[in-house]
């Protein structure tokens, strides 16, 4: 399905446009074209020109109009050939043309700004090769407008407070993600591998997550990786260990529905988990709940994430743990703001943060927790339905996602 105009988005948007004083913004970023036109674009290629005053444009190849139509906002959209006869160049110097074209059209020619510090890109709805800028692309840019500035952290802050229709759609990557870990609560056992256990996950969310809710989501894919007892560790691929029976399987998940993304990390046991991780698993949602009631409007981020690295040292985990504890989670899986030490910045309504404390052993094994967490004026809520913590046996009914 395609979601109404996000006015208060919009409208948000262009009030901070006008404040800096910048009449244009070219964006070429999958999840920039997604936050400014509601089109997840299927390569890379596309760009949108959204302009302070009037109407945005769209840019697609040609075989996306379609599927760009039935779901952008936007009322024109424009089209360029992938492969063109006439046109020896590759495709993405004819959507650079494209948008240089928009922008002269609509005179658009004064401050404009453009992605100029991308420290990540999303992957794009083929999720597998995010197409990323090239020098001529800048240069072409700059040789084409007054002034160029750079539209990355205009966005990056105007992302970090998320609207109602936002919130509505991550709830939905979280209802996902719940499904797939519920699916492989059933079914996990004891030896499989853990690439078993990744696969079962992702084609799960996948089968439900296309079409999910008769319609309201139209691509969904999971990104997953997986560890089982002294495999669990952090900055590793899956493997081909096995599950452990009464040790904890971590599942690290990345859900992606339509563009907007969860950043989750649920835990699977095969039979009854062991003292020492029982032990753990305790410190761990002790630790989580604190942060997540600390994390109200106006709490530091800096002492957000010192919170959890003392609760974790006054466990016996000083040090711990060597991953960032918490950050900013919507149209991408990580993005600002980043809860450290040096942060300036504080808490906001409208944020969704994942939070997620973990402590690892030396030589292998340890834990990790981790939600996202919507802060509002009046409270902090999980948005993900899948229990944090994992003890309940086998064949304990799962409450499911919310209705």
């Amino acid at each position: 399905m395609s979601f109404p105009v996000d006015r208060e988005k919009l409208r948000r948007v262009r009030e901070r446009m006008k404040r800096e004083g910048v009449e244009a913004l070219l964006v070429r970023a999958p999840d920039n074209v997604l936050y400014l036109t509601n089109y997840w674009p299927m390569k890379g290629y596309a760009c949108a020109v959204f302009p302070c005053e009037g109407e945005p444009l769209l840019i697609v190849i040609e075989p996306q109009f379609a599927e760009a139509h039935s779901m952008a906002w936007t009322e024109e959209i424009r089209t360029f050939k992938f492969y063109d006869e006439a046109d020896p160049r590759p495709p993405t110097a004819r959507s650079l043309d494209a948008g240089l074209q928009a922008l002269h059209d609509l005179g658009l020619n004064g401050k404009v700004g453009i992605e100029l510090s991308q420290g990540s890109q999303i992957c794009d709805r083929m999720v597998g090769e995010p197409t990323v800028y090239t020098l001529p692309y800048f240069e072409a840019c700059r040789a084409s407008v007054a002034e160029m500035v750079d539209a990355t952290p205009l966005l990056a802050e105007l992302r970090m407070i998320k609207t109602g229709q936002e919130i509505e759609r991550m709830r939905l990557a979280n209802q996902l993600a719940a499904e797939g870990m519920e699916y492989a609560r059933r079914h996990i056992r004891p030896g499989m591998k853990e690439s078993q256990v990744a696969a079962m996950i992702e084609g799960r969310i996948h089968e439900l997550g296309v079409g999910y809710q008769n319609g309201r989501v139209q691509m969904a894919r999971a990104f997953t990786l997986v560890w089982s007892g002294p495999g669990i560790a952090t900055f590793t691929a899956t493997g081909s260990r096995p599950v452990q029976e009464n040790e904890p399987t971590l599942v690290e998940l990345w859900v992606c529905a339509d563009g907007y993304w969860t950043d989750l990390t649920k835990n699977l046991c095969p039979g009854t988990l062991s003292d020492r991780y029982s032990r753990l698993l305790d410190l761990l949602l002790a630790t989580m709940q604190e942060a997540a009631e600390y994390a109200r409007p106006g709490a530091s981020l800096a002492e957000l994430d010192r919170l959890i690295r003392v609760r974790l040292a006054e466990g016996g985990y000083p040090g711990q743990p060597s991953h960032p504890v918490a950050h900013g989670v919507g149209a991408r899986a990580h993005e600002p703001p980043f809860a450290h030490q040096a942060a300036a910045g504080t808490i906001q309504s409208g944020m969704v943060l994942a939070i997620e404390p973990g402590a690892y052993w030396e030589g292998g094994g340890g834990l990790r927790v981790e939600d996202n967490f919507w802060v509002t004026e009046e409270k902090t809520e999980q948005l993900c339905p899948y229990p944090d913590d994992f003890r309940a046996p086998a064949n304990t009914p799962f409450r499911g996602p919310p209705a």
